[in-house]
């Protein structure tokens, strides 16, 4: 991977939808060379999908938030990973080391919600011993 490829990929982290003739413009390469970087980018795993970002508060999820989860026994692990996979309510998930066990993301569209959703789901997971919650208040920058 060279310069190239960087500004490549930085393009179509900016927007995915970016066509090879517009890279190939802004890299000084013809269309069937950024194409070809593509395809090897892609099949070295490197770009692992094409995705789109959604506008949170256009969908009435205006409310996101940082939950640690302490879960009390090893084996109660694959049910909590079963429950987040299957959950709308959690974008990201991290097995994490320290107190907790996992950080999660989670949206929601108010505190309302936030708080059905810790108190009435995910603390009745078999499993979950604690939990503690972060509210985000605004977020400056937020990438991969």
């Amino acid at each position: 991977m060279d310069l190239i490829d960087l500004k490549i990929i930085q393009m179509l982290k900016a927007n995915s939808r970016t066509t090879s003739s517009e890279i190939s413009k802004k890299v000084l390469l013809s269309v069937p060379a950024v194409t070809e970087r593509i395809r090897k980018l892609e099949e070295e795993k490197i770009i692992k999908q094409y995705t789109l970002r959604l506008n949170r508060k256009k969908l009435n999820l205006n409310l996101m938030a940082y939950v640690l989860v302490s879960i009390d026994k090893a084996e109660h692990m694959a049910n909590f990973n079963d429950i987040v996979m299957k959950s709308d309510w959690i974008l990201e998930c991290h097995h994490i080391v320290g107190e907790y066990d996992y950080l999660l993301k989670v949206i929601a569209e108010n505190t309302e919600k936030l708080e059905i959703y810790i108190s009435h789901i995910l603390k009745k997971t078999t499993g979950v011993a604690k939990t503690n919650t972060i509210v985000v208040l605004s977020t400056m920058k937020e990438e991969i």
